[in-house]
């Protein structure tokens, strides 16, 4: 979808804005996924990844577009989240969802309007967990949070929070059955070693009249074969460089009743952030890219000064391969209470020395395992304790083959499902153009002749995974015509 740079767009800010999408990572193959059922994949995630973009190119805010993004999701069974959720060891449906933001602008959001992250648990009854953890993430000190108090708390759970969203922000309920699908049902109870009793038409029946109502759900045509990832999350990059991220989850399919995963923990399975860079006056380009380069040392160098830290929670390694490609950003303006500043100070006029980065990132796979390495915060982390670490090579050492979350599994990789997983995000760096930074690592800073390259900043688009496969959708740039092709993925070639 290429969106013409209209005086509109010109107006809203200074970056083109850009969402990448994922929907679940695990053991995925082509035996497992056959064309057929591929092909319900890519239509949803293409259809999704467009109307997000819309969103932005339209003038909503990352926040407003992430979420909107996760609600689609939730009502699609195909995922493991809202409707689509999985059943814990007792039959039942606990969600998760969680939402965190950041702006590249300090001056951002008015000081204690919003919170940075939010997230909600144990939901059982809500029809959009992510629109309810937005409402957590939203509520104001005016209104004296929850529970008439002004902490602004970030983690909330069970039935107390979804009568608040029900009663106070008018969020929709809906009965038990809504959440479940004749699949899942089938995953559960195959899980259990039960196939044979209690079936999808008893558990229907028990809910009296509304037996008759019974849909599909995606489970008639082979699907129920197919393993249930589907983990949810976008990232989404607005015009005014405000970065927002929303995940939401059904969680590990026969969990034991009230356990908690990486989506609504901060730092483990999302996270946000956006810091400011003294750049060494001395150092050259040509320098710097050689120590890109040359990632693996870097990384060991990365945890001598923070060993204190983080070095006990790290294993990392060298050599790695990085496939990535390099892909960016596209156009957005804040609305409604996720406000965008008026403008964005132009650094340039300061120092030629100072530059502000942002990231923000969603993963999916193995909860416990990202919740063990905190995963997203860690390389986040990764990034603003070292100038010279792109996202790109933190979320290849985090989620890649051979990563930190693979090694944390330990002699049971490839065994059990642990450590299995992946990370999408999107970074920023704003610093002077070109920096050394964005020259190293493929920022478009373009000359070409296109005029949308030529008058915007960009993000950078990025993900990785160690397992299977990894449903992901994201648009791709080719920096020499500007034109920008939607693409969905699972493994790391094409289908």
């Amino acid at each position: 979808m290429n969106t013409p740079c209209t005086e509109k767009h010109r107006a809203l800010g200074p970056f083109e804005p850009t969402v990448i999408l994922h929907g679940g990572a695990g053991a995925i193959s082509r035996a497992s996924l056959p064309p057929e059922l591929w092909a319900r994949y890519e239509a949803s995630l293409l259809k999704y990844l467009a109307d997000a973009r819309k969103l932005l190119d339209s003038g909503a805010s990352a926040l407003d577009a992430a979420c909107a993004a996760a609600t689609w999701f939730e009502d699609d069974p195909l995922f493991n989240c809202g409707r689509g959720s999985v059943f814990t060891e007792q039959g039942t449906i606990e969600m998760e969802a969680s939402v965190m933001v950041c702006s590249l602008d300090p001056s951002g959001s008015p000081a204690g309007q919003i919170k940075r992250g939010a997230a909600v648990s144990l939901i059982r009854n809500t029809r959009h967990p992510i629109l309810l953890a937005r409402e957590v993430l939203l509520a104001a000190d005016g209104d004296q949070g929850m529970g008439g108090t002004s902490t602004m708390h970030c983690h909330l759970s069970g039935r107390d929070v979804e009568e608040w969203g029900w009663k106070e922000k008018a969020l929709e309920e809906k009965p038990d059955r809504w959440f479940w699908t004749r699949k899942r049902w089938e995953e559960h109870r195959r899980g259990l070693n039960l196939q044979n009793c209690y079936t999808y038409n008893d558990l229907l029946a028990s809910t009296g009249r509304f037996a008759a109502m019974e849909e599909d759900g995606g489970g008639g045509d082979g699907v129920h074969e197919y393993p249930s990832q589907g983990t949810v999350g976008a990232v989404c990059l607005d015009s005014w460089g405000n970065l927002a991220v929303a995940t939401s989850t059904g969680g590990l399919t026969n969990k034991k009743a009230g356990r908690i995963g990486d989506t609504p923990t901060i730092g483990s399975g999302f996270w946000a952030e956006t810091w400011e860079e003294q750049l060494p006056a001395t150092t050259s380009a040509v320098m710097r890219t050689r120590q890109e380069q040359d990632y693996g040392p870097i990384t060991s160098r990365l945890l001598r000064p923070i060993g204190g830290v983080l070095g006990s929670c790290l294993n990392l390694f060298q050599d790695y391969e990085e496939y990535q490609p390099v892909i960016n950003s596209r156009a957005y303006n804040s609305a409604s209470q996720y406000r965008s500043p008026l403008q964005i100070p132009d650094i340039r006029r300061s120092t030629s020395q100072i530059r502000r980065r942002a990231v923000a990132m969603s993963g999916t796979g193995n909860g416990d395992s990202f919740l063990r390495t905190n995963a997203a915060r860690t390389a986040a982390s990764m990034c603003r304790f070292s100038s010279s670490i792109s996202l790109t090579h933190a979320v290849n050492a985090i989620a890649g083959p051979g990563g930190e979350l693979q090694q944390s599994a330990g002699d049971r990789w490839g065994l059990t499902g642990e450590g299995e997983g992946g990370i999408i995000g999107i970074e920023i760096d704003d610093g002077p153009v070109p920096t050394e930074f964005s020259v190293a690592h493929g920022y478009p800073h373009s000359k070409s002749s296109s005029a949308c390259l030529s008058t915007k900043k960009r993000g950078r688009v990025v993900f990785d995974f160690n397992c299977g496969g990894l449903f992901r959708a994201f648009y791709e740039l080719e920096e020499r015509t500007g034109k920008e092709t939607p693409k969905v993925m699972v493994f790391k070639k094409d289908y």
